[in-house]
C-alpha cells in the first residue's frame, strides 16, 4: 500500500511540476560535454582561482581530437573567449576568478559531425554578498497600497462554472473568473475544491511566462487550489487562440508600457494576484486563514510579489524567480528575465518605472516563510539576479540548490517542493 501511495504522489508531483511551467530535465545527448569545478560545493571567495576541468565524452569515453569553443567569465560578460581549440585527448583545464560577488561561468561548445554540444558550470563567488542594483523607490509602499485600495473599489463579481469532465469523485473543478482592478477587467483560473464537507487551506498557483490554457493544480483532497492566468482571458480555450495571441496582441507583453508605472503590463498582473487572494477568502470552503502561493520562473516572481504585497500569505514556494534586478545589466552584471537591458539601452523613465515592478523590491517586504529552489546553470534567470532578491528577504527562508540545473527541475526537486507545501498547510 505504501509503495502504491508513493507512486501516486510521485506521479502527482510530475503532473503538478508540468502545470507550474517547470521545464523537464534535458535528454541525454550523443556527445556529453562535462565541465567540473574543482570544489564539490561550487562555492568560492573573491579573487580565488577557480579551476574547471572540461571533458568531452562519446560512448562514455573521452573523445579524441575534438574541437571546442569556450568562454570564461561572469554570466553574459565573459572575459576570456577562444574558438576552434583542438583537444587531442578530449580534455582541457581552464581557470578564472572574480573580484566581486557574483557567478563565474565556464561554457564550452564541442563541435562534432556538424553539430554543437554545450556544457557549462557556473560557480558562486561570495554569493551571500550579492545585493540589488535596482533602486527601492521612496514611495513604493504608498504606490502599491493606493493601487490595491483603488482596485478593491471594483467588486469581485465572481463567476464559477463547474467543469464536470474534470471533476472526480472527491473534487469539484471550476472555471472561474473575478473582476480585477477595474470593471470588466477580469482574471481567470481553474479552481479545485474538495467535495467533502468542511473548510480547507488554499494554495494559489501563479503562472510561468507565456500565453496558454491551464488545467488546475491538484494537490490532493485536503486543500483548495486556484491556478490563475494573468492575461485577462479564459484559460480553457483551444490552443490556437493562445498561439494567435502570443504572436499578436500579447507578443512581448512584459515590455508593454514599461516607462509608465500606472500603465505597465505587470501592474494589473500584480494586482490580479492580490485579487486572487481576495477571491480565495470569499470561498465558503476556505478555512479563512491558511493560504500559500507557489510558482516557477515568472510564477516564482509572482509568488514573491504576492507575498510582498499581501500579508495574508502564510507561506510561499518559488522556483527560479524571474523579473529580478532588471538594472543589473546597467552595472555590467547579469539581470533577470526578460533581460530588458541586455541588448538595449533604457528609454526615458524606464529604469524609474521598472523599479516599482522589480521583484527585489517585493522581496524586501516578504515576511512569510519561504521555500526557494534553483540551479547555478540557469541562463534564463541568472543566479546573480535571483540572489539579489533572495539575499534581501527578511522572512524565514530556505534555499534548496540543485547546482547543475538550468531552467529546469529534477523529479526529486519537485518532490521536495510538494512535501514542503504539504507540511505548511497541514
Amino acid at each position: 500500500m505504501k509503495k502504491v501511495l508513493f507512486s501516486f504522489c510521485f506521479l502527482l508531483v510530475l503532473l503538478v511540476g508540468s502545470s507550474l511551467g517547470l521545464e523537464a530535465q534535458p535528454a541525454q545527448k550523443l556527445v556529453n560535454v562535462v565541465v567540473s569545478p574543482d570544489r564539490t560545493d561550487w562555492k568560492y571567495k573573491q579573487k580565488e582561482e577557480v579551476t574547471f576541468t572540461v571533458q568531452v565524452f562519446r560512448n562514455e569515453n573521452l573523445l579524441k581530437d575534438v574541437v571546442v569553443d569556450y568562454e570564461v567569465g561572469p554570466e553574459y560578460f565573459p572575459v576570456k573567449k577562444e574558438a576552434d581549440v583542438l583537444l587531442k585527448n578530449g580534455k582541457i583545464t581552464l581557470k578564472g576568478s572574480m573580484n566581486e560577488p557574483g557567478f563565474l561561468r565556464c561554457k564550452v561548445i564541442a563541435k562534432v559531425d556538424g553539430r554543437n554540444y554545450e556544457g557549462m558550470a557556473t560557480v558562486a563567488v561570495d554569493e551571500e554578498k550579492i545585493r540589488p542594483t535596482t533602486a527601492d523607490p521612496k514611495d513604493f509602499d504608498s504606490f502599491w497600497k493606493q493601487a490595491i485600495e483603488d482596485a478593491r473599489k471594483t467588486s469581485l463579481d465572481p463567476k464559477m462554472v463547474l467543469m464536470p469532465e474534470r471533476c472526480t469523485s472527491t473534487q469539484n473543478v471550476y472555471h472561474v473568473s473575478f473582476q480585477n482592478e477595474r470593471p470588466r477587467s477580469r482574471m481567470y483560473g481553474i479552481l479545485v475544491v474538495p467535495k467533502k464537507e468542511g473548510v480547507y487551506p488554499a494554495i494559489l498557483q501563479v503562472p510561468g511566462a507565456g500565453i496558454r490554457p491551464y488545467n488546475g493544480m491538484n494537490l490532493g483532497d485536503d486543500v483548495i487550489t486556484l491556478e490563475i492566468g494573468i492575461h485577462g482571458i479564459p484559460v480553457n480555450m483551444p490552443q490556437e487562440v493562445y498561439n494567435n495571441l502570443a504572436s499578436g496582441a500579447l507578443n512581448g507583453y512584459p515590455g508593454i508600457n514599461k516607462n509608465d508605472r500606472d500603465a505597465h503590463y505587470y501592474k494589473r498582473v500584480y494586482l490580479g494576484c492580490v485579487r486572487a487572494v481576495d477571491f480565495i477568502f470569499s470561498l465558503p470552503e476556505f478555512d479563512g486563514s491558511t493560504v500559500g502561493v507557489t510558482g516557477g520562473s515568472q510564477g516564482g516572481a509572482l509568488s514573491i510579489v504576492t507575498a510582498g504585497l499581501d500579508s495574508r500569505i502564510k507561506f510561499l514556494a518559488a522556483f527560479y524567480p524571474a523579473l529580478c534586478d532588471y538594472a543589473g545589466y546597467l552595472h555590467l552584471r547579469a539581470g533577470g528575465w526578460p533581460h530588458y537591458y541586455r541588448n538595449a539601452k533604457p528609454g526615458p523613465n524606464e529604469v524609474e518605472t521598472l523599479a516599482y515592478f522589480d521583484v527585489v523590491n517585493f522581496a524586501r517586504r516578504v515576511n512569510a516563510p519561504g521555500w526557494y529552489s534553483w540551479g547555478y546553470n540557469d541562463v534564463t534567470c541568472p543566479p546573480t539576479s535571483m540572489y539579489s532578491a533572495y539575499n534581501v528577504i527578511p522572512g524565514a527562508k530556505e534555499l534548496h540548490l540543485y547546482l547543475e540545473t538550468g531552467h529546469w527541475t529534477y523529479p526529486e526537486q519537485n518532490a521536495a517542493w510538494f512535501q514542503w507545501l504539504k507540511e505548511m498547510y497541514k
